[in-house]
């Protein structure tokens, strides 16, 4: 009988993990496909708080989710404007900055090797070349650009979400009518995602303003264009905040010099810490949370399965992975170890 037990759950473990890698590759081979319904699925979750609000006073589906949508084409609308005619500039640009950022990079190396600090043959190489940079970084905001093209099908597709959330919660408790305590369940998991992506979205917001305000007062090129740029990367922890600060600081390099873009970074630091470490952890919790492992490792996974997108939606993706493993006593301990510590 025992070993009859083991042979199962081996059995049972293999089909596990089976299912899982048929379910890696088909979103894999879904990619195109899973992207807009993915945004559009954290959108509509972000947009249900307030739609629901209306509904409670009294203002008809219809009118709410017009306006919802409206402000959000709006948006899409101005970004799309807006960061489109920065972006093409930028790229334009970019075998200036490049020229004069190598320029500048190799006074500092001359000075460098004068001072016997580094060996008179050092040469920097292309793998590790800072204009090499601004080429990645180029081509990833040409990639991210496309999103905007995807705008309106995405709003489409938030539109029927919405239309369905007012209903999810009857068509919960009749699924569940013999049994509250996964009624429960499911609720404190669609709790947690709302909690988790809203109040991420309120910061990410603060920080993209912050950071804006900061380039603009100090006379860095595109000050909205970075400050969209970290309001997206602000949704990954730890790393995000790292990859957006980039961008201007080489900017800062090529416009102002080293000793200049000096404040950049300092108020990149100031802003990131306040807002990451101090105010984020206050309004999240640690329930919450992420080990920093974890962020770089779904970071890799999901940028590998779903591309840009992915990364930027790394950490919600598994958060709500973890969210839901956390509802259940056989898969809690899964959800704690992705955690904090």
């Amino acid at each position: 009988m025992q070993e009859e037990k083991s042979t199962n759950k081996i059995r049972d473990t293999f089909l596990i993990i089976a299912a899982t890698i048929i379910l890696i590759a088909g979103i894999k081979a879904a990619e195109t496909l899973l992207i807009p319904v993915l945004l559009a699925a954290f959108i509509a979750i972000a947009c249900s708080p307030p739609y629901l609000w209306m509904q409670r006073k009294g203002i008809p589906k219809a009118i709410a989710i017009v306006l919802i949508i409206l402000v959000f084409l709006v948006m899409i609308f101005l970004f799309g404007l807006l960061i489109g005619t920065s972006i093409a500039d930028f790229t334009s640009k970019l075998p200036q900055y490049q020229a004069k950022l190598e320029s500048q990079t190799q006074v500092i190396i001359t000075w460098l090797i004068n001072e016997k600090i580094l060996e008179p043959d050092f040469r920097l190489t292309s793998t590790i070349n800072p204009s090499s940079i601004l080429s990645i970084i180029g081509d990833t905001l040409n990639q991210l650009s496309g999103l905007f093209t995807t705008g309106f099908l995405v709003a489409f597709i938030v539109v029927f979400m919405l239309l369905e959330a007012s209903s999810i919660p009857p068509k919960l408790k009749k699924m569940f009518t013999n049994s509250s305590s996964k009624l429960r369940r499911s609720e404190v998991v669609y709790y947690n995602i709302n909690k988790y992506i809203g109040i991420k979205t309120i910061i990410s917001l603060i920080t993209g303003i912050l950071v804006y305000l900061l380039l603009l007062f100090i006379g860095v090129d595109y000050p909205l264009l970075w400050g969209i740029l970290a309001f997206a990367f602000n949704y990954i922890p730890n790393i995000g905040s790292i990859i957006a600060a980039i961008p201007p600081i080489l900017l800062s390099i090529i416009q102002f010099g080293f000793i200049e873009a000096i404040w950049v970074l300092i108020g990149y630091v100031v802003i990131n810490t306040v807002m990451g470490n101090i105010i984020e952890p206050k309004f999240m919790g640690q329930g919450l949370g992420l080990s920093t492992l974890v962020v770089f490792l779904s970071l890799i996974f999901w940028g590998w399965l779903l591309g840009p997108v992915g990364m930027l939606l790394s950490v919600p993706l598994t958060m709500t992975i973890k969210i839901i493993l956390d509802s259940s006593d056989e898969t809690r301990w899964i959800a704690i170890l992705l955690g904090p510590e």
